[in-house]
């Protein structure tokens, strides 16, 4: 590449001039950049090349060092640091973005710490915080970092993390929807909003270990993608990333035959939960549930009754090769629990919907996304002389109502009705962890305004997750939450000065007994 000049109208323009091969046209052509003008025998460089410029010097020289002394807040930060030692989130950074993963783990610790986490404010939190970056990150350097993560740094750090989780853990997978104001991103659609916002929006899947209580892996979807459409790739995706043993427990929005047939084409143990109104699910009540309300069949500490039986599936896959269908008959365990006082709510509720239906018919105000209710509930007539005549189908009410308070789980490995139901309510971590993502990291709706940048900000949420999801695990098993809330707890630990002096290891303040019992709880070394 040269440096050329050129002067039209009387001023000398300066660019880049590089011979490129035209494979095509086999004969070699120029391509020319501007990069500024001379002006009295100075160079000055245009605002495109001077950027380009800053940002070159910025990746080969790294963070600057602290040449000043400085006093800032650093105990929360400390224990950030301290915990992704413990779970290798640190190295794997630096093996995955060698040059973004100080910028990443910073505008991760911001998000976790600062409640209204918009980026605008991370240059006022930067200033007075000891992170990993020690520098501040414009608006533009924010964006340009988003932009940078790509697609394979991200699938290579879920590969190393999910090495070092144990293959016996449970995984639990979900989705949820987030909403967006952008017509700009290509998976924004309308679909169903499971937080029922009249939005398009993107789907966001994602697994969750249920021993670990951190977050695997998760990847977006259009938003008009349902979820029992997922299960297909996301096995793909497992496989992708080396997963040996996999144990997926979901709930019963993922239930289809064909996903069943696929799971166990790949030999995955799995938990799943299953519509009352499955054919499978009816002839399993009307089986058990005569005899299902016994004190034997009662589990005290879940509060419910449970009884389990072991069922034949017909298992049908083709061969990849040669397409020949095989039909097999595999085992499956089917788990009925029946609550009493889910079925006073459940009752009250299909009630509450019935007198809505009669409303409507009444009023002539008919939903036409209830037009399949009227049909199976009510037989309505009209005349001329009678006028309109609504009339309740008893047997199909009673029908209903005598599945409330029944739930199904069904297993291909997992013979205990206890042990099944166990793990399925632990299953209950990614509800928490979609709501730290929606509300604690500000994720319910995004305003990302092109591809790149939206993928970069997931993937910084997903690792600020992985820090807040380990600091309320901790919370968790020592009983933290009687005395702190998340903020709280943070808040303690986030006083605590780091002073430093040029060409000096940075001293950290005095702390109180409860600040250094902290640090104990989560098994890390109080700073020095």
């Amino acid at each position: 590449m040269k440096i050329k000049h050129q002067i039209l109208n009387g001023v000398e323009y300066v660019y880049e001039d590089q011979s490129v091969w035209d494979k095509e046209k086999r004969y070699s052509t120029h391509k020319r950049k501007y990069i500024g003008k001379m002006v009295d025998g100075v160079f000055v460089p245009n605002r495109r090349y001077q950027l380009e410029q800053e940002l070159e010097e910025e990746k080969r020289r790294g963070p600057k060092p602290n040449i000043k002394t400085s006093r800032l807040f650093g105990g929360a930060t400390y224990l950030f640091d301290q915990l992704g030692e413990q779970l290798g989130i640190r190295d794997d950074l630096k093996t995955c973005f060698p040059k973004q993963w100080q910028q990443i783990l910073s505008v991760a610790y911001f998000m976790v710490l600062e409640q209204d986490n918009s980026f605008s404010r991370f240059p006022k939190w930067a200033k007075t915080h000891e992170h990993p970056y020690g520098k501040e990150l414009s608006s533009q350097r924010l964006s340009e970092l988003l932009g940078s993560i790509t697609e394979e740094q991200k699938q290579e750090f879920f590969r190393r993390q999910i090495k070092r989780r144990s293959e016996s853990e449970y995984l639990a997978y979900d989705t949820t929807s987030i909403s967006s104001y952008s017509q700009c991103l290509k998976q924004v659609k309308y679909g169903h909003n499971k937080e029922d916002k009249t939005l398009a929006q993107i789907n966001l899947a994602m697994v969750y270990g249920e021993e670990s209580r951190l977050p695997v892996y998760y990847r977006k979807l259009a938003g008009n993608i349902s979820d029992v459409k997922t299960i297909t790739q996301l096995l793909r995706q497992l496989d992708q990333m080396r997963m040996a043993k996999v144990r997926l427990v979901m709930d019963r929005g993922f239930y289809s035959r064909a996903n069943i047939n696929e799971l166990m084409k790949k030999h995955c143990s799995f938990l799943i939960g299953l519509k009352r109104s499955l054919q499978l699910s009816k002839n399993l009540i009307k089986k058990l549930g005569p005899q299902l309300l016994k004190r034997s069949n009662y589990l005290s500490d879940e509060q419910v009754y449970a009884q389990s039986c072991r069922e034949s599936w017909d298992y049908t896959a083709s061969k990849a090769r040669s397409g020949e269908v095989i039909h097999e008959q595999r085992r499956v365990y089917l788990h009925l629990y029946y609550n009493d006082l889910q079925a006073a709510q459940d009752r009250l509720k299909f009630q509450r919907l019935l007198d809505q239906l009669e409303r409507e018919l009444v009023d002539g105000s008919r939903c036409p996304e209830h037009e399949a209710l009227y049909e199976k509930y009510y037989e309505v007539k009209e005349t001329k002389v009678r006028g309109l005549k609504v009339a309740a189908k008893e047997e199909a009410i009673a029908e209903k109502m005598s599945r409330c308070g029944y739930f199904i789980l069904m297993s291909n490995h997992i013979q205990d009705s206890a042990e099944a139901l166990k793990i399925y309510r632990l299953k209950d971590v990614i509800e928490k962890a979609f709501g730290n993502i929606k509300e604690r990291l500000n994720g319910r709706t995004t305003t990302a305004s092109s591809e790149e940048n939206l993928d970069g900000k997931l993937f910084v949420q997903f690792i600020a997750l992985m820090y807040l999801s380990q600091v309320q695990k901790v919370m968790n098993e020592r009983h933290l939450f009687r005395k702190y809330t998340t903020d709280e707890l943070l808040d303690e630990l986030d006083i605590i000065e780091c002073y430093r002096e040029p060409k000096r290891k940075a001293v950290y303040g005095e702390m109180t007994q409860k600040q250094s019992d902290l640090y104990a709880y989560f098994n890390v070394t109080p700073p020095r």
